[in-house]
């Protein structure tokens, strides 16, 4: 299962309004970082056949199979602290990230 908090659900609920278009966000990973895996966030006009749907707080969120073993249980939120701004995952499956925190390995 993949949730999100409401501050996140809100923050791509108005992204989909301000595009006019879409029915959520899919959420992926790919290789990235020195420490092997980084989070990819892309809007979702017309959901491909493979992917898993969840709904959390009205947004639909949908996952490739590929990513979907590392994402099992992925909690996401949206956090602005001062002039940084933007998603924060909370990954069960994750063992370590790097120093930057750009990637994560599981």
């Amino acid at each position: 299962m993949i949730e999100m908090t409401e501050r996140a659900a809100q923050h791509v609920r108005e992204f989909l309004d301000n595009r006019g278009k879409g029915e959520g966000i899919r959420v992926g990973i790919r290789t990235a970082g020195c420490s092997g895996l980084a989070y990819v966030l892309e809007f979702v006009d017309i959901p491909d056949e493979n992917d898993t749907r969840y709904e959390s707080l009205g947004v639909n969120i949908f996952i490739d199979p590929k990513s979907l073993v590392y994402l099992d249980g992925l909690l996401m939120d949206y956090e602005k602290e001062g002039l940084n701004e933007g998603f924060k995952f909370s990954n069960p499956n994750q063992k370590g990230e790097c120093g930057c925190g750009e990637s994560f390995t599981v």
